[in-house]
């Protein structure tokens, strides 16, 4: 069976293909009753590692519960061994992952509405959803740890670039030959990415994508909690950490109950030890005026898109070839998101009908092979490296691959799609070379990186045939023999080896690196997800 599995910050949901629809899946919850999603929460029942409906349980007797861990995997420096903290454990988040995407197969096989359709052990296909703005580090966590759960993963789509998969099922006919572009507005639980894509008929590209990896529905219960704390005359230092966990969840509750005609909203702020709970009374208008500084936020972060749209004498319709502004993700649900989208772009902003559920259609779309959709995207983030210069008295910024790069089509089978590679030759002119690898967001007129900087590793490769003689090759030095070249002092070579650096970006956007000696032969392989 072929399912779109779109992980979220709050709710995972899950959609598969049944001849040409594509309906979301339902899970029983601990009651039996059917829900359109599985809970991306994680809790410790004495010792055993429990997930969603199960953890939202054990969360209710008292145990301690982690929510929106999908946020800790945007993190700069996450790696395999990341640990998190669920109460007085520190456990690594890789099996936090690995553990909820195998509860969540289980659930399928056990207690949802396609447990039947299921066959036996045979893996379930499934293509999997990032955020857009996602490094390296986060697709192969991602990746990796539903592979280890058991799934068999077709791909890896961004989540925006799905829901337009979605939008074209849905909307086909607003998409015409004068306007075949599409922006997607994607509001989720943690994140907020916007896609600019060209449409025509099955076929996808992405021309460019912007977003903000810290911006979601998680800061709008916030506001709302703290909304609730002032209304009740209190701070957030007189909770536990338990009670400010139930405050949220409260939060988020009745965040999801406000409707375009509601006034008031309702919050029970919970008790201190020994004291009664508050009912609070928060006018909407309130909670609207402490969120719109967010939702103004993703509007400025998708301007880069509206600008590239413009004609260059400022003129016209900016939104001339747009079919529409295609919002998506659980937090725009919000009554507030398309009203400020719609006063700022008119009547082009189209709401999806399942909002929650679309990057998860879209996926299931994706997955099936029956619907002929393909999708050329790029490189969300620029990758470069820091490179020593002047006998290691200085560095210099080498942008590798532009942001701008197109990766192959992310659709179909991965293992028959030709990667992206990028070679890079040149005489090596020291004894030592040291490899900074980053992500950035973008670079200025002189080719340095400006905005955010993720590291992604540091490489140490040894030029001196007499030191490479002296480490084991193919890049697998022990901890020792690493620390023994960091410690060298960096010296010019009078003739120095001939280099090559090889870049494959396979079509989930990970990045694998070969470094060679060209005069030698030693190598050094790296695949660069930490």
């Amino acid at each position: 069976m072929d399912l779109g599995l779109d992980f979220g910050t709050t709710h995972t949901v899950v959609a598969h293909g049944d001849r040409g629809n594509y309906p979301v899946v339902s899970f029983l919850d601990e009651d039996g009753d059917a829900r359109d999603h599985f809970p991306s929460v994680v809790a410790d029942d004495a010792g055993t590692l429990v997930y969603g409906f199960a953890a939202l349980e054990a969360a209710r007797r008292g145990m301690p519960c982690a929510r929106s861990f999908k946020r800790v995997l945007a993190e700069p420096r996450v790696t395999p061994d990341t640990l998190m903290r669920l109460g007085d454990r520190e456990v690594p988040l890789f099996d936090v992952l690995t553990g909820l995407f195998s509860a969540v197969l289980d659930a399928l096989r056990t207690a949802s509405s396609i447990e039947s359709r299921l066959e036996g052990a045979v893996p379930p296909r499934a293509m999997l959803g990032v955020p857009a703005q996602a490094n390296s580090a986060q697709r192969f966590l991602t990746l990796e740890a539903c592979r280890r759960a058991g799934f068999d993963v077709a791909g890896l789509v961004n989540e925006p670039s799905a829901a337009s998969f979605e939008f074209a099922h849905r909307q086909a006919r607003s998409i015409t030959s004068r306007r075949d572009l599409v922006i997607v507005y994607d509001l989720g639980g943690g994140t907020f990415d916007a896609s600019l894509l060209r449409l025509s008929g099955t076929q996808h590209e992405v021309l460019d994508s912007f977003g903000v990896n810290r911006l979601g529905g998680d800061d709008f219960d916030h506001a709302l909690a703290e909304a609730a704390l002032q209304g009740a005359g209190r701070t957030r230092t007189e909770l536990s950490g338990a009670s400010w966990a139930s405050l949220l969840e409260e939060c988020r509750e009745a965040k999801e109950r406000i409707g375009p005609q509601s006034r008031r909203v309702a919050v029970e702020v919970p008790a201190a030890d020994g004291e009664a709970g508050t009912a609070v009374t928060v006018p909407v208008d309130d909670f609207y005026a402490a969120v719109t500084p967010l939702v103004t936020a993703t509007t400025e972060a998708m301007e880069p898109l509206v600008q590239s749209l413009s004609s260059p004498d400022g003129d016209g319709d900016e939104l001339q070839g747009v079919a529409g502004i295609y919002i998506v993700g659980g937090a725009s649900g919000l009554p507030l998101v398309p009203r400020l989208l719609r006063s700022r772009f008119g009547r082009r902003v189209h709401r999806s009908p399942m909002p929650s559920a679309s990057t998860a259609i879209g996926l299931a779309i994706a997955a099936d092979p029956d619907a002929g959709f393909s999708l050329r995207d790029r490189l969300s983030r620029g990758f470069g490296v820091f490179r020593e210069r002047e006998g290691g008295a200085a560095v210099s910024f080498d942008p590798v691959l532009d942001r701008s790069l197109r990766t192959t089509d992310a659709l179909g089978d991965p293992a028959s799609a030709e990667p992206v590679v990028v070679t890079r030759r040149y005489r090596a002119a020291h004894n030592i070379g040291w490899f900074r690898f980053v992500e950035y967001s973008s670079v200025d007129d002189q080719g340095e990186p400006r905005g955010d900087l993720t590291p992604v590793a540091q490489i140490v490769f040894p030029f001196d045939p007499e030191v490479q003689r002296t480490v084991s090759p193919t890049g697998s030095e022990s901890p020792a023999e690493a620390s023994a070249l960091r410690e060298l002092p960096i010296v010019r070579l009078e003739a120095g080896p001939l280099l090559e650096e090889r870049y494959t970006v396979d079509p989930a956007g990970i990045i694998e690196l070969s470094l060679t000696d060209l005069t030698t032969g030693y190598r050094q392989e790296h695949v660069l997800h930490v």
